[in-house]
């Protein structure tokens, strides 16, 4: 019997995989020594940011901001792991020895700059991503036609061969590989668990490695409106169009959000499923089918996840309610 769709999100992270429930994420990564460690992180919006999620469009940008900011967090502990896995034993057990210094470990301040680093890493992407299609459809086709609404489709065709290309190259790299492989396996746990499946390794693989929530699609919608909402304002020459794509981006992104939780919310309408399906095909290139061990690390990072946030509203939820705020890697 399927179960109630859970308001869980997940995210690949280079050696382990990010669950986030309600009240907090957790990232499991696999150690050298095959022990599953985790970083286990409250969730604690401001009141103002908790408003923000509330207001159509703007909630897009505030969500997308929000995830990269975590994300970069919970990467960076995966990379230290992987860090420290790499050091010789004699070494370990030197910096193990070394006294702590007031500003290890994931004080106020480390976590305000890693938040940082990963809004701007995304900003700056995405800007890159959304002003080299203007530059070269420019340069190819400026004085080919007129039509700025022609323009703006070639353009959208380019942006779509660089994301597809981009993928599929960084894909062969055998750490990105793994990344999309930690990816395939948080789809299959999520799938399973909405199936009302326990959770084995046996039972997750059954399932496909594609999902219909997961954030691939948002970049396939962000490409295809974009091209509609660039069109809605006219422009005259490249500066022009550069500073409309710019301050337009905001717009792009909000709508693309609102658009896509519309398509999660009627895909069990017969015909309407469709929406969601160029997402599918791009999670082709974002995710690869798992390893047994990969998907044993996602069902550990989902379940830890689970438990804690039932311990959290079992006793009433505050931001004390998991004690230390950011706890320290707990071996599972």
């Amino acid at each position: 019997m399927s179960q109630e769709t859970p308001s869980y999100g997940g995210q690949a992270v280079i050696e382990g995989v990010m669950f986030g429930g309600k009240h907090i994420n957790v990232t499991a990564v696999r150690r050298k020594n095959q022990e599953i460690t985790f970083l286990e992180v409250p969730k604690r919006d401001k009141s103002w940011v908790t408003k923000l999620r509330k207001i159509p469009l703007l909630r897009g940008l505030v969500s997308i901001i929000d995830a990269s900011a975590k994300g970069s967090k919970h990467l960076n502990y995966s990379a230290e792991s992987y860090a420290e896995d790499e050091l010789e034993p004699e070494d370990l057990e030197k910096e193990k020895a070394k006294p702590k210094k007031k500003d290890e470990g994931w004080s106020l301040g480390m976590i305000f700059g890693v938040a940082v680093m990963g809004i701007l890493s995304f900003l700056f992407g995405k800007l890159i991503f959304t002003l080299v299609p203007v530059f070269v459809e420019d340069f190819l086709f400026k004085n080919v036609f007129d039509n700025y609404v022609l323009h703006n489709l070639i353009e959208g065709g380019i942006k779509m061969v660089l994301l597809l290309v981009y993928l599929w190259a960084i894909s062969q790299t055998p750490v990105i590989k793994r990344l999309f492989q930690y990816h395939g396996a948080e789809h299959k746990v999520i799938s399973a668990f909405e199936a009302g499946e326990e959770l084995t390794v046996q039972n997750v693989q059954k399932y496909s490695r594609l999902h219909y929530r997961c954030g691939s699609s948002f970049m396939m919608l962000t490409i295809i409106l974009g091209v509609i909402i660039y069109s809605v304002v006219p422009w005259d020459n490249l500066w022009e169009r550069v500073i409309q794509r710019i301050i337009l981006l905001p717009v792009v992104i909000g709508v693309s959000f609102e658009v896509l939780k519309g398509t999660n919310a009627v895909r069990e309408v017969p015909g309407l499923k469709y929406l969601g399906y160029p997402g599918l095909w791009l999670q082709l290139l974002t995710t690869k089918e798992p390893k047994d061990d990969q998907v044993e690390v996602s069902i550990a990072s989902f379940n830890r996840m689970r438990e804690l946030d039932a311990a959290i509203e079992a006793r009433g939820y505050s931001e004390a309610s998991v004690s230390g705020g950011i706890l320290d890697p707990a071996k599972g």
